[in-house]
């Protein structure tokens, strides 16, 4: 956990404050530091499993971090937010959600399975750190979303911001990536199978990402 943090914050040092992935990495600093607090305090029914599930959880963001930088193709489901990250009609909040969105649809079930592997345990096992982990996100969501959405005074209802905003629930989302944990570990033992979820499930995140990047006016 150590390290993951050292990690992001040197990210959070080295990015232009208007790139869309440091919006991203500011708000995934904000939370891995809130849920290593919790950890330490013993809020989490297994520490280690906590502590390794947020790890390996992390080291997907950092590899779509690294492929970007070397100039692969990061995974789908990033895609969108590298090639935006510099768009001038793109707002903050959507870059925050739509790396929340390839995070949690994406890296998190796979995150889980890579978890399961480590440990040598069932998805099961980690279900009730998985739920504690998911209220972290939701209890900050709320506080991301004041830090980054324009003032009451530049924002109404019949801003674009509004409704692109509102199609898009961090709890679904997190529900999904349980789901999609629990059906890969079910199909592990057949590998076509299992890639061709894998990719799907990358490409349809993907989508999602696309659209909330959508650059809108003013």
């Amino acid at each position: 956990m150590v390290d993951v943090l050292a990690r992001m914050r040197a990210l959070d040092a080295a990015l232009p404050a208007g790139d869309g992935v440091a919006v991203f990495n500011s708000v995934y600093l904000t939370v891995t530091e809130e849920v290593a607090r919790r950890i330490e305090g013993g809020a989490f029914q297994d520490a280690r499993a906590a502590g390794e599930l947020d790890v390996r959880f992390a080291r997907r963001y950092f590899d779509a971090v690294d492929a970007a930088t070397a100039g692969r193709r990061p995974p789908a489901c990033w895609r969108p937010l590298f090639q935006l990250r510099r768009h001038p009609g793109v707002r903050p909040l959507q870059f925050a959600l739509a790396g929340i969105n390839a995070h949690i649809g994406h890296d998190l079930a796979l995150a889980v399975l890579d978890t399961c592997r480590a440990l040598e345990c069932e998805p099961d096992a980690l279900e009730t750190d998985f739920a504690r982990v998911g209220g972290v996100l939701t209890s900050l969501e709320e506080r991301i979303r004041e830090r980054l959405m324009p003032g009451p005074d530049v924002l109404d209802v019949a801003d674009p911001l509004t409704h692109l905003i509102g199609s898009w629930s961090l709890d679904k989302a997190r529900d999904g990536a349980w789901v999609a944990a629990r059906a890969l570990w079910c199909v592990r033992g057949l590998p076509e199978v299992t890639e061709e979820f894998t990719e799907r499930l990358d490409a349809g995140v993907g989508l999602v990402g696309r659209m909330l990047l959508t650059p809108l006016p003013g």
